[in-house]
């Protein structure tokens, strides 16, 4: 075979175990699961702003940005939940670049999976501790959801993983809510279908187990824009888009229809600054329509203390060295400014 084994990793029992997450911390945990999957069933009207860099990065500076979002938290916390994105994932498009801290837990060095799950729970342990907010990440590997079941409070299933099996089927055994995004095509009944699989029970083998879920009511939808044949973005936030991804959701026998809208990537076409713009048209299309008030339930926006993109080794703190992301300042403005929406 052309595979060379690296080295054994630690199985999710031997990460938790050795990197406990401490009482008061799993307690703010379930009030924080609470609180957010109240939203999707419709007992809770706050709105989702699940905020932070493209990709985590560095500890510190992750952390930082967390702990500066818990003061704009407790201004906005009556109408809003914060939740930080804190991304240690990457997908690539054709594989190359920075695939996120489980591959590389430092950006300039070789990728190291060992210590890259350790650095991965201890920051996202550390951001919880210093903020009193749960995160989110991406499931890129699906088998890795043992590792951070017991620290996330919402997963993202991304353009390139939605259509997998393997996803939709593990997805449906998440106890937190997850978001199903729109494929790079762009075709709502595919993502609609991953979130029919993720509510559903299954059988299926996990990381050497014949496992059985029970369903996830809580997976949902997520907008991020799509790419035409010519490689162009097209953006799918408008008013229109709404009302047609309301429309199918209607015609389908799903449980807490709810949709999340991501203004980068193909919404934006990478351009951060119109993340301001377009969160802005969202939150004028829910005023217009009661029925897009109720299915929108919040954004994303990929954002850091500094603004822009950096190359790696380039050494500025709290700057993307991925997809170029809003600064902090613009950020909690923008936040103030979805607040008075509410």
């Amino acid at each position: 075979m052309s595979f060379e084994f690296i080295q054994k990793l630690p199985t999710p029992e031997e990460i938790r175990d050795e990197f406990a997450v401490p009482k008061h911390l799993q307690e703010l945990k379930k009030e924080r699961d609470k609180m957010i999957s109240d939203v999707f069933t419709g007992k809770s009207d706050k709105f989702l702003v699940i905020v932070g860099p493209c990709s985590a990065d560095h500890e510190d500076s992750v952390c930082e940005y967390v702990e500066r979002l818990s003061k704009v938290n407790e201004k906005v916390k009556d109408k809003l939940i914060l939740i930080p994105r804190i991304y240690t994932n990457k997908p690539r498009t054709t594989g190359a670049g920075y695939k996120g801290m489980v591959h590389q837990p430092d950006p300039e060095k070789k990728p190291d999976f060992r210590q890259g799950l350790i650095s991965m729970r201890k920051m996202h342990i550390r951001a919880m501790d210093v903020s009193g907010l749960t995160s989110a990440d991406e499931m890129l590997y699906p088998e890795n959801w043992g590792y951070v079941s017991d620290i996330l409070s919402y997963v993202a299933i991304g353009a390139r993983s939605v259509e997998d099996q393997q996803h939709r089927l593990t997805v449906s055994g998440f106890d937190v809510p997850s978001g199903m995004k729109n494929p790079t095509s762009g075709d709502f009944s595919v993502m609609l279908n991953s979130v029919y699989a993720a509510q559903h029970s299954h059988s299926f083998t996990y990381r050497g187990y014949e496992v059985k879920t029970s369903g996830n009511p809580l997976a949902h939808t997520i907008l991020r824009g799509a790419v035409n044949k010519y490689g162009r973005s097209l953006p799918n936030y408008h008013y229109e888009d709404l009302n047609t991804l309301l429309t199918l959701y209607n015609e389908r026998d799903l449980e807490n229809p709810a949709c999340i809208i991501d203004a980068n990537h193909n919404n934006s076409n990478k351009d951060y600054i119109q993340q301001i713009r377009i969160v802005k048209e969202v939150m004028h299309s829910r005023k217009l329509s009661s029925d897009i008030h109720k299915l929108v339930k919040g954004v994303m926006i990929e954002s850091y203390l500094i603004e822009g993109c950096q190359k790696i080794g380039d050494g500025v703190y709290g700057k993307s060295i991925t997809d170029p992301c809003l600064g902090f300042e613009d950020t909690e403005r923008l936040i103030y400014d979805i607040a008075e929406y509410e």
